[in-house]
């Protein structure tokens, strides 16, 4: 059982924000915007745009006929578990690996939501390059897991200097 005193769980403060901005955001797309229709934010650039996701990133199984939908539950469910018995094993003093696994756990619990209570991930962030080639849309969420996960990398490479000698005494 993992050390609930050590501090690390203050992270899912950062969590439940992700959430909330990214339900909000969604509610907001979806009270505000057309299935489909482009609102320029940055003419040529970045745009709003309401879509629905019943698959996973870059709309992966999105036509797989339901199934996937609690498939991709029951992952996020586990994942969200995984993470946070991970940060609760965290030492307080690290900063940069419980920022990134509460951007990614706030991310994967609001996509979680989207999926159990409407079947599908609400989408409205739209990059492209004029009107010839597109990103596919996503949210705040999706942004969350993606920071997360670079933060996560560059944690590894660079948030350990010297972790072979870390423990090594100084004579």
């Amino acid at each position: 059982m993992p050390d609930l005193r050590n501090g690390s769980l203050r992270w899912l403060l950062l969590s439940a924000l992700v959430i909330g901005l990214d339900l909000l955001s969604k509610w907001f797309a979806e009270a505000n915007l057309q299935m489909y229709q482009q609102v320029p934010v940055i003419d040529g650039l970045f745009s709003f745009t309401l879509a629905y996701n019943p698959g996973a990133a870059f709309s992966f199984l999105a036509n797989a006929g339901g199934w996937q939908r609690w498939f991709f539950v029951a992952i996020a469910v586990g994942v969200s578990g995984m993470l946070i018995v991970w940060l609760a094993r965290l030492p307080r003093q690290k900063i940069m690996e419980p920022l990134a696994l509460a951007l990614i756990l706030g991310g994967a619990l609001g996509n979680l939501y989207d999926r159990i209570v409407h079947g599908h991930v609400v989408d409205f962030i739209l990059v492209h390059w004029q009107q010839s080639w597109f990103f596919p849309a996503f949210n705040i969420a999706d942004s969350a897991i993606t920071v997360g996960a670079a933060l996560l990398i560059l944690d590894m490479f660079f948030g350990g200097k010297n972790k072979a000698g870390a423990n090594a005494k100084v004579s």
